[in-house]
Protein backbone atom coordinates (compact mmCIF):
# COMPACT_ATOMS: atom_id res chain seq x y z
CA UNK A 1 0.00 0.00 0.00
CA UNK A 2 1.49 3.33 -1.06
CA UNK A 3 1.30 5.98 1.64
CA UNK A 4 0.50 9.51 0.41
CA UNK A 5 2.26 11.80 2.85
CA UNK A 6 0.57 14.89 1.40
CA UNK A 7 -2.89 13.31 1.60
CA UNK A 8 -2.68 10.76 4.44
CA UNK A 9 -5.63 8.45 5.09
CA UNK A 10 -8.02 9.38 7.87
CA UNK A 11 -7.13 6.27 9.90
CA UNK A 12 -3.49 5.08 10.14
CA UNK A 13 -4.12 1.50 11.25
CA UNK A 14 -4.61 -0.05 7.80
CA UNK A 15 -1.41 1.62 6.58
CA UNK A 16 0.47 0.43 9.64
CA UNK A 17 -0.70 -3.14 9.03
CA UNK A 18 0.23 -2.84 5.34
CA UNK A 19 3.75 -1.63 6.16
CA UNK A 20 4.20 -4.51 8.59
CA UNK A 21 2.94 -7.02 6.01
CA UNK A 22 5.38 -5.58 3.45
CA UNK A 23 8.24 -5.99 5.92
CA UNK A 24 7.32 -9.65 6.46
CA UNK A 25 7.53 -10.32 2.73
CA UNK A 26 10.72 -8.30 2.11
CA UNK A 27 13.69 -10.59 1.42
CA UNK A 28 16.21 -8.40 3.27
CA UNK A 29 14.33 -7.75 6.51
CA UNK A 30 15.43 -10.52 8.94
CA UNK A 31 13.24 -9.60 11.94
CA UNK A 32 10.30 -7.53 10.70
CA UNK A 33 8.48 -7.62 14.04
CA UNK A 34 11.48 -6.51 16.12
CA UNK A 35 10.68 -3.21 17.82
CA UNK A 36 12.41 -0.97 20.32
CA UNK A 37 10.40 -0.51 23.51
CA UNK A 38 11.10 2.48 25.73
CA UNK A 39 9.85 2.73 29.31
CA UNK A 40 10.69 4.94 32.28
CA UNK A 41 11.27 3.95 35.89
CA UNK A 42 9.98 5.56 39.08
CA UNK A 43 12.69 8.24 38.86
CA UNK A 44 11.86 9.10 35.25
CA UNK A 45 14.99 7.44 33.85
CA UNK A 46 14.37 5.94 30.39
CA UNK A 47 15.31 2.43 29.36
CA UNK A 48 15.12 0.90 25.89
CA UNK A 49 15.36 -2.67 24.58
CA UNK A 50 14.19 -4.69 21.58
CA UNK A 51 11.10 -6.89 21.93
CA UNK A 52 8.99 -8.77 19.39
CA UNK A 53 5.63 -7.49 18.17
CA UNK A 54 3.24 -10.44 18.40
CA UNK A 55 -0.08 -8.85 17.48
CA UNK A 56 -1.28 -5.57 16.04
CA UNK A 57 -4.79 -4.19 15.56
CA UNK A 58 -6.84 -1.09 16.29
CA UNK A 59 -6.54 -1.78 20.02
CA UNK A 60 -2.75 -1.66 20.06
CA UNK A 61 0.59 -3.42 19.70
CA UNK A 62 1.17 -6.54 21.80
CA UNK A 63 4.37 -8.06 23.17
CA UNK A 64 5.06 -10.64 25.89
CA UNK A 65 7.64 -10.83 28.66
CA UNK A 66 8.42 -11.61 32.29
CA UNK A 67 6.41 -9.02 34.18
CA UNK A 68 9.05 -8.96 36.94
CA UNK A 69 11.69 -7.86 34.43
CA UNK A 70 12.96 -4.29 34.35
CA UNK A 71 10.45 -3.32 31.67
CA UNK A 72 7.64 -5.02 33.56
CA UNK A 73 8.47 -3.16 36.77
CA UNK A 74 8.77 0.11 34.84
CA UNK A 75 5.32 -0.40 33.32
CA UNK A 76 3.83 -1.26 36.71
CA UNK A 77 4.94 2.16 37.94
CA UNK A 78 4.28 4.18 34.77
CA UNK A 79 2.03 2.38 32.26
CA UNK A 80 3.10 4.36 29.20
CA UNK A 81 5.50 3.34 26.47
CA UNK A 82 7.02 4.29 23.14
CA UNK A 83 7.76 1.81 20.34
CA UNK A 84 9.86 2.04 17.20
CA UNK A 85 9.70 -0.36 14.24
CA UNK A 86 12.61 0.38 11.89
CA UNK A 87 12.98 -1.43 8.56
CA UNK A 88 16.33 -0.17 7.33
CA UNK A 89 16.36 -2.07 4.03
CA UNK A 90 12.96 -0.58 3.19
CA UNK A 91 13.76 2.95 4.29
CA UNK A 92 10.77 2.98 6.62
CA UNK A 93 10.09 3.55 10.28
CA UNK A 94 7.00 3.68 12.49
CA UNK A 95 6.79 5.21 15.95
CA UNK A 96 3.97 4.37 18.36
CA UNK A 97 3.18 6.00 21.70
CA UNK A 98 0.44 5.10 24.13
CA UNK A 99 -0.77 3.86 27.45
CA UNK A 100 -0.14 0.22 28.35
CA UNK A 101 -2.38 -2.48 29.77
CA UNK A 102 -1.72 -6.13 30.54
CA UNK A 103 -3.25 -8.61 28.13
CA UNK A 104 -5.89 -10.98 29.50
CA UNK A 105 -4.90 -14.29 31.05
CA UNK A 106 -6.51 -16.02 28.07
CA UNK A 107 -4.37 -14.09 25.59
CA UNK A 108 -1.21 -14.70 27.62
CA UNK A 109 -1.99 -18.40 28.03
CA UNK A 110 -2.63 -18.82 24.30
CA UNK A 111 0.63 -17.23 23.27
CA UNK A 112 2.64 -19.06 25.94
CA UNK A 113 1.20 -22.38 24.70
CA UNK A 114 2.40 -21.55 21.17
CA UNK A 115 6.03 -21.19 22.23
CA UNK A 116 8.69 -23.87 21.84
CA UNK A 117 8.85 -26.15 24.91
CA UNK A 118 12.42 -25.03 25.66
CA UNK A 119 11.29 -21.40 25.64
CA UNK A 120 8.52 -22.27 28.06
CA UNK A 121 11.05 -23.90 30.38
CA UNK A 122 13.26 -20.85 30.06
CA UNK A 123 10.45 -18.63 31.28
CA UNK A 124 10.34 -20.69 34.48
CA UNK A 125 14.13 -20.85 34.84
CA UNK A 126 15.10 -17.21 34.29
CA UNK A 127 14.68 -14.39 36.81
CA UNK A 128 14.79 -11.92 33.95
CA UNK A 129 16.84 -8.75 34.55
CA UNK A 130 18.15 -10.06 37.91
CA UNK A 131 21.90 -10.69 38.55
CA UNK A 132 23.23 -14.03 37.31
CA UNK A 133 26.65 -15.34 38.42
CA UNK A 134 27.55 -17.05 35.14
CA UNK A 135 26.19 -19.15 32.28
CA UNK A 136 26.45 -22.24 34.47
CA UNK A 137 23.90 -20.82 36.91
CA UNK A 138 21.41 -20.29 34.08
CA UNK A 139 22.03 -23.82 32.79
CA UNK A 140 21.51 -25.25 36.27
CA UNK A 141 18.28 -23.34 36.67
CA UNK A 142 17.08 -24.64 33.31
CA UNK A 143 17.86 -28.24 34.23
CA UNK A 144 16.08 -27.81 37.56
CA UNK A 145 13.03 -26.48 35.72
CA UNK A 146 13.20 -29.46 33.39
CA UNK A 147 13.03 -31.80 36.39
CA UNK A 148 10.25 -29.82 38.08
CA UNK A 149 8.23 -29.71 34.86
CA UNK A 150 8.86 -33.07 33.21
CA UNK A 151 6.05 -32.61 30.70
CA UNK A 152 7.29 -29.42 29.05
CA UNK A 153 4.82 -29.87 26.20
CA UNK A 154 1.97 -29.12 28.60
CA UNK A 155 3.84 -26.57 30.69
CA UNK A 156 1.54 -23.83 31.98
CA UNK A 157 2.39 -20.15 31.96
CA UNK A 158 4.24 -18.79 35.02
CA UNK A 159 2.06 -16.37 37.00
CA UNK A 160 4.63 -13.58 36.51
CA UNK A 161 4.78 -13.92 32.72
CA UNK A 162 2.37 -12.36 30.23
CA UNK A 163 1.61 -9.77 27.61
CA UNK A 164 1.21 -6.04 27.32
CA UNK A 165 -0.82 -4.00 24.85
CA UNK A 166 0.47 -0.54 23.92
CA UNK A 167 -2.48 1.56 22.76
CA UNK A 168 -2.22 3.51 19.52
CA UNK A 169 -2.53 7.02 20.91
CA UNK A 170 0.10 8.41 18.52
CA UNK A 171 1.47 6.85 15.33
CA UNK A 172 4.16 8.36 13.12
CA UNK A 173 5.16 7.17 9.65
CA UNK A 174 8.66 7.95 8.33
CA UNK A 175 9.88 7.27 4.79
CA UNK A 176 13.51 7.67 3.79
CA UNK A 177 14.16 10.51 1.33
CA UNK A 178 17.13 11.49 -0.80
CA UNK A 179 19.65 13.82 0.90
CA UNK A 180 17.88 13.25 4.22
CA UNK A 181 14.75 15.06 3.02
CA UNK A 182 12.51 12.42 4.52
CA UNK A 183 8.71 12.24 4.61
CA UNK A 184 6.99 12.21 8.00
CA UNK A 185 3.35 12.18 9.10
CA UNK A 186 2.25 12.00 12.72
CA UNK A 187 -1.22 10.92 13.85
CA UNK A 188 -2.67 11.64 17.27
CA UNK A 189 -5.92 10.18 18.50
CA UNK A 190 -8.61 12.66 19.47
CA UNK A 191 -11.58 10.81 20.93
CA UNK A 192 -12.78 8.41 18.25
CA UNK A 193 -10.97 10.17 15.42
CA UNK A 194 -7.40 10.81 14.29
CA UNK A 195 -5.68 14.13 13.63
CA UNK A 196 -2.73 13.94 11.22
CA UNK A 197 0.06 16.40 10.51
CA UNK A 198 2.96 16.33 8.07
CA UNK A 199 6.27 17.08 9.83
CA UNK A 200 9.54 18.53 8.64
CA UNK A 201 12.26 15.86 8.50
Amino acid sequence: MAFDFDHPPADPVASLEAWLDAAWTHANVPNPNAMTLCTVNAHGAPSARVVLLKHLDTHGAVFFTNRMSRKGLDLAGDPRAALVLHWDHMGRQVRIEGSVKETTDEESDAYFASRHPESRLGAWASDQSQPCADRAELTQRLEAARIDHADAGNLVRPPYWGGYRVSLQAVEFWQDGEHRLHDRVRYERSGDTWVSQRLFP
